[in-house]
C-alpha cells in the first residue's frame, strides 16, 4: 500500500506534518515503538508508529530520525496523547531527512493503525503472489518449467514471509526456499502427514515439531498426465509429496488457504512432468524383467542392457555391475477394498522413491533408478558403475535402505500395511540377472516373516541360519525355545545366577573358557560351575556339537 492511502482512511485519525512529496512510498510493515535506537528491530519498508517516549529534549529528534531513515523506514507517525502536540524540533528533522510525519489523534490506538497496515498490506502481498503463481501456472503447463517449485518457494518467502519445502513421502527434501530443513524434522513431517492422510482428515495437517509450527498441505497428482482418481487413500498415500509450510494455517483467512492450494496444483503439474521423465526407465525396467522371467537368451538380455546402461549412467565407458532388488506391499485382508488396491503400482513408486539417496535434493535424482511391477512385486534394476575397492562387496544394502524412512513410512501403513524389501547380491553378466532376481525374491520372503511394518533382508542372509529361523512355525518356535531355556530363566529369576547371559557368551565365543571368562569378567572355576548348572537343568551336554547348535537356535528364535 502508499503512504498516500492512509490519508484517505478517516478511521486512522492521521494528520499530515510533512514529506508531501514521498507520499508515495510504498508500506511493507508497521511496528511500534518508544526505543532510543530501534534499528536492529527494522528491515526496511515500515511505517514507525511512536508515543515519543524516548524524548527527553529537542535534541533528541534528530538521532532518532537520522536512525530510521538510514533503516529505511517509510513514514513516521507520532502520538499526540503524550505531549498534546507533535514538537517543532521532530518536524524539522523529518524535513531534514525526507521522511514524511504523521500526527496521530489521540483519540485512535496504535491497534488500529496496526490491524489496518497489515490486512492491507498481506492483502496486496497475496493477490501479487497469486497473480505470479497463475503466471508461473500457465508457462508450466503450456512449456518447460521455469525454473521448477523452488520459483514459487521463493516468492512465498519474499512475498508473504512463509518459509516452505517440497518434501517426499519418505521426508526427503525435493524443493526448498532457504536452508533446507534438518533430515529427522523432514522425516517427522512426513510421518505426521501420512498418518493424518491415513485417518481421512483433510488437509492442511498441523503439526509441532522441536517447538515450531507446521501447516502440511497434501500435493496430489493433477494436469497432464494425471492418473484417474485413487478409490482408496492407500493407493497413492505411500507416493503422494507434500508442502510443509512454516506457520499455523488454522486460522489463516479463506483467500490465504486458496493461494497455498494453487501452489500445490502448480507443483504438482511438476511432478507429472518428473514422472512422465521415468517412463523411459520404467519401459526399460519392465524389458529386461520380461526377458528374465521368460527364460530369453542371455545374449538377448545382455543386448537389452547395453540399452539401458546409457539411459540410467551416462557417459559410463563399459557395462555395468547389476543389482536387483524386490519390494512388496501387502495391506490387512480384512479392509473390504482391499482386493480394488493394485500393489503392483503402489511398491513401484514406493521403491522409486525409498532408492533415492536421502542425502540428495530434487525432484530430478531418481534419474539412475529404473522399476518395473508384476503382479503385486515391484523390481528395481538398478546399475552399480563399479565393484567396492580391494573386492569389497558392492551395492545397496538392505539395512541401509530403510535406516531413514523407516518411521514415515510406517506412518503411512498404519496398521493395515507392510513393506517388505530382498536386496541380491552384486552380478556383473546378463547370465546372473536371474539367479539374482530369485535371490531378490527370496530375501522378501525371509523379511515377509520378520514382525515390523516395514522390513528387509539381503543376499547374505540367505546363506545362513536366519533363511530358515522365520519359517518355523510359531507354536515349533515356543515348545523348543521353552524347552531349552525356561529352566534356565526360572532358575535366573529365582537366584540371580545370570545363566542365559552366561550361555549366550559362552556360545559366542565358541566354547572357548579363558575367552568367555575374561568377556564375563569371572574366574574360570565360576564359569566352569555356570555352565554345569546349564548342563544340569536342561540334561544337555555343552561340550557336544548339537547341544551347542540347540541352544543356538533357541537363543536366536527366543
Amino acid at each position: 500500500m502508499r503512504l498516500r492511502a492512509l490519508l484517505e482512511t478517516d478511521a486512522l485519525g492521521l494528520r499530515l506534518l510533512g514529506g508531501e512529496d514521498e507520499l508515495d512510498r510504498t508500506v511493507r510493515g508497521v511496528m511500534t515503538t518508544d526505543l532510543r535506537d530501534p534499528s536492529r528491530y527494522l528491515s526496511g519498508g515500515e511505517l514507525v508508529l511512536t508515543g515519543l517516549a524516548w524524548r527527553r529534549d529537542a535534541d533528541d529528534s534528530e538521532p532518532f530520525v537520522r536512525i530510521l531513515a538510514g533503516a529505511g523506514v517509510v513514514g513516521l507517525a507520532a502520538g499526540e496523547a503524550e505531549l498534546g502536540a507533535i514538537p517543532d524540533d521532530l518536524i524539522r528533522a523529518c524535513t531534514q531527512h525526507r521522511l514524511p510525519l504523521f500526527a496521530v489523534n489521540e483519540s485512535v490506538a496504535f491497534a488500529t493503525i496496526t490491524e489496518h497496515v497489515v490486512r492491507q498490506v498481506s492483502g496486496e502481498r497475496a493477490g501479487d503472489l497469486a497473480a505470479v503463481v497463475d503466471r508461473h501456472r500457465r508457462l508450466m503447463t503450456s512449456g518447460p518449467a521455469g525454473g521448477g517449485p523452488e520459483v514459487v518457494l521463493d516468492l512465498l518467502g519474499s512475498d508473504l514471509d512463509l518459509r516452505a519445502w517440497v518434501l517426499s513421502p519418505t521426508g526427503r527434501q525435493i524443493a526448498g526456499a532457504g536452508e533446507p530443513l534438518a533430515p529427522s524434522v523432514a522425516a517427522t513431517l512426513s510421518g505426521e502427514h501420512l498418518g493424518a492422510t491415513r485417518t481421512g482428515r483433510r488437509g492442511p495437517h498441523r503439526a509441532v515439531v522441536q517447538g515450531t509450527t507446521y501447516s502440511l498441505f497434501p500435493i496430489r497428482h493433477s494436469g497432464r498426465g494425471a492418473a484417474p482418481a485413487a478409490r482408496d487413500v492407500r493407493e497413492t498415500v505411500l507416493s503422494d509429496w507434500l508442502l510443509a509450510v512454516e506457520a499455523d494455517a488454522g486460522d489463516w483467512p479463506a483467500a490465504r488457504l486458496d493461494l497455498l492450494q494453487g501452489v500445490t496444483q502448480l507443483i504438482a503439474v511438476e511432478r507429472d512432468r518428473r514422472d512422465a521423465a521415468r517412463t523411459v526407465r520404467r519401459r526399460l525396467a519392465q524389458e529386461v524383467l520380461e526377458l528374465v522371467q521368460t527364460g530369453a537368451a542371455p545374449a538377448e538380455i545382455a543386448a537389452r542392457l547395453r540399452v539401458a546402461a546409457p539411459v540410467l549412467l551416462p557417459g559410463l565407458g563399459s557395462a555395468p555391475h547389476w543389482q536387483v532388488i524386490v519390494a512388496r506391499v501387502d495391506w490387512s485382508q480384512s479392509a473390504a477394498t482391499t482386493a480394488e488396491i493394485a500393489g503392483g503400482p503402489v511398491a513401484q513408486a514406493l521403491l522409486e522413491e525409498v532408492l533415492v539417496d536421502p542425502a540428495v535434493t530434487g525432484s530430478d535424482s531418481s534419474d539412475r533408478i529404473a522399476v518395473a511391477h508384476a503382479g503385486d512385486e515391484a523390481i528395481a534394476l538398478v546399475p552399480l558403475p563399479a565393484v567396492g575397492p580391494e573386492g569389497s562387496e558392492a551395492g545397496l544394502h538392505a539395512d541401509a535402505l530403510l535406516a531413514a524412512v523407516q518411521a514415515p513410512l510406517s506412518a503411512g501403513l498404519a496398521d493395515d500395511g507392510r513393506l517388505t524389501l530382498g536386496v541380491s547380491a552384486a552380478v556383473h553378466s546378463a547370465e546372473g540377472l536371474r539367479g539374482a532376481l530369485e535371490e531378490a525374491r527370496h530375501a522378501r520372503r525371509v523379511a515377509a516373516a520378520r514382525p515390523g511394518r516395514v522390513c528387509a533382508a539381503g543376499h547374505h542372509e540367505l546363506a545362513s541360519h536366519v533363511l530358515l529361523l522365520p519359517f518355523v512355525p510359531d507354536d515349533v518356535r515356543r515348545a523348543f525355545t521353552a524347552r531349552l531355556l525356561d529352566p534356565l530363566r526360572d532358575y535366573d529369576r529365582r537366584h540371580r545366577a545370570e545363566l542365559i547371559p552366561t550361555l549366550e557368551a559362552f556360545l559366542d565365543c565358541d566354547g572357548s573358557w579363558t575367552r568367555c571368562a575374561t568377556r564375563l569378567h569371572l574366574h574360570v572355576n565360576t564359569l566352569r560351575y555356570r555352565v554345569g548348572r546349564i548342563e544340569q537343568l536342561t540334561g544337555r551336554d555343552l561340550s557336544r556339537l548339537e547341544d551347542k547348535l540347540d541352544f543356538f537356535l533357541a537363543l536366536r528364535m527366543s
